[in-house]
This record gives C-alpha cells, structure tokens and sequence, in this order.
C-alpha cells in the first residue's frame, strides 16, 4: 500500500497553489467591494478548485504512463505510476474520487451561484478530464497555455468574484488575467524542459512548435505583462497599495526570467518551475492583501 507521503508527491501539491491563489484573489475583490465575504460559499470554491486540481494532475500521472509519454529520459520530478509505486488502477480511483467530490461541492456552488456557476464548473471538469486522455488531449497540443490561462486565471478569479457578488467587476477580469498569463508560465517551463521527450513520442505543445529561444521569450513576456496590468486596476482607497504591494515580487520576477536563459534544459528546471509557482502565489497573495486592506 502506497504511503501518505507517495499519494501527495503524485497530488503535486507544490503547484496546488495555482489553482487556490486565483479563488482567495476573487474572494478578497469581493470583500473590497462589497466589505464582507460570505465563507461558506469561500471555503467551497477553494476546495472544489483544490479538488479539481489533484484530480487532474492524478489523471494526468496514470494517463502519461500509459500512453508511454514517461519514460526514463523524463527530465521533471518522478511520477507515481510511472515508478510503480501506485498501480494505475488505485491512481483511477484516486482522480475519479477528486472529480466526483469536486462536483458535489459544485452542486451547493450552483445553488448559490446560478447557472453561470454550473456552466463554469461542467467545464472545468470537462477541461480537467480531458487535459491528458481523449482522442485529442490538451496536454498534447499547442493549446495548454491558453487552457491553464482560462481556468487558472481568468475564469477562477471572475468566478469566485461571481460567486460572492453575482457580479463581475473590471478588477476582477484585470486580476484573472494577471494571474492566468502567471500560471501559464509555469506550464512553459514545464513543456520547454520536456520539448525533446515530448516531440520523440508525437506530442506537439507549443514549446515543440516554437523552439527554445522563442519558449524562453514567452516565459519572459508571460512573467512581465501581469506587471503592466497593475495601473489599469483601481480598489476604492487602496489604489496605490494595489500598486505597489505586486510590485515587490517583480525581483523575483526579473530574476526567474535571467534563470530561464542561463539554465541547461535538465533537471535544474524543476527548481525554476516550482518558484514560478510561488511568483503567482506571491503576486496574488500580495494582491489579495491589497484589496483587503
């Protein structure tokens, strides 16, 4: 029997914070706005999101073994199934369970939300099962940036502002897109480091269309823009601690970008993975504090 310690190495929970960071950054919008948070409904996004999240990275280990896409030239962190460390079939179960609890949580959302909720929450668990299964998986295609973009960013800030106000508000769009463009760049890093594997078993992600040169540009741009976004948003008494509390993971921000063109494509880019996941918790987090304030 696999260890707990196994079951959440396979969770990947160093990147859960993709899809928590967009939630608690809607939520807190709509505390700016409105000046309460109704919890329950807070607290259910965020598992639901987390839920979501664990089921499809699961999916994702168990569908790539069995596709022959890990293999042992595979240069990110080592995946349960593929190892053995879990049979696949326990892995099924695990993701299916993650997606089935995830939807009965959607359920109490919809009836707080309305249909925008239920529309939103069919298709991201449509978007999670299909990212790595499928005749046509997202993970195989030059789309996965624009889907980790739309559901990490966009539609999880909007949509948990929704949830809150029934509402949609500039702010929160400027907001899911900062953080979509972030947590698109983590998934760059993820498929320029595996642009070799990839293409030798027929996958086409964008990093194998486009090359190296041009990934680490995109990584650059996708890092820089939510920066530019920053001016165009305006809190109600807090337009200039919005400004300027982001601003303090720019560092960070210059410094991955320096890290992507001086690093080998090897291993090492775990590492840069990993921190760019904390660049979009930080900026949120930052942001989220901001509006609160």
């Amino acid at each position: 029997m696999a260890s707990f310690s196994i079951w959440l190495a396979a969770i990947r929970p160093k990147t859960l914070s993709l899809s928590l960071t967009p939630v608690i950054v809607g939520t807190a919008l709509a505390y700016a706005d409105t000046g309460s948070i109704a919890w329950l409904p807070g607290i259910g996004a965020l598992l639901a999101a987390a839920l979501i999240q664990a089921g499809t990275n699961l999916h994702n280990d168990v569908s790539d073994f069995e596709s022959g896409t890990d293999t042992v030239e595979r240069l990110g962190p080592l995946r349960a199934t593929a190892q053995g460390w879990i049979e696949p079939g326990k892995v099924r179960t695990a993701y299916m369970s993650c997606f089935a609890m995830a939807f009965i949580l959607g359920i109490y959302l919809v009836f707080v939300g309305g249909w925008p909720i239920l529309a939103l929450g069919l298709m991201s668990l449509a978007a999670a099962a299909a990212y790595s299964a499928g005749p046509f998986p997202i993970s195989s295609y030059p789309v996965g940036e624009l889907f980790v973009f739309v559901f990490f960013g966009l539609a999880a800030v909007a949509g948990s502002y929704y949830l809150q106000t029934l509402a949609l508000s500039e702010n929160s769009l400027l907001a899911g897109t900062a953080l979509g463009l972030l947590a698109a760049a983590v998934l760059v890093v993820n498929n320029y480091r595996d642009s070799e594997t990839d293409a030798s078993s027929g996958r086409r992600t964008l990093a194998v269309l486009i090359g190296s040169v041009l990934s680490k540009i995109e990584y650059a741009l996708l890092l820089l823009m939510p920066f530019c976004l920053l001016p165009l948003m305006n809190l109600s008494g807090a337009a200039e601690v919005t400004m300027v509390l982001p601003w303090l993971t720019f560092p960070l921000a210059l410094y991955l970008i320096y890290r992507i063109f001086q690093i080998p494509k090897s291993r090492q880019l775990n590492a840069l993975l990993a921190q760019t996941a904390q660049l979009q918790a930080g900026f949120g987090g930052l942001l989220a504090l901001a509006a609160v304030l």
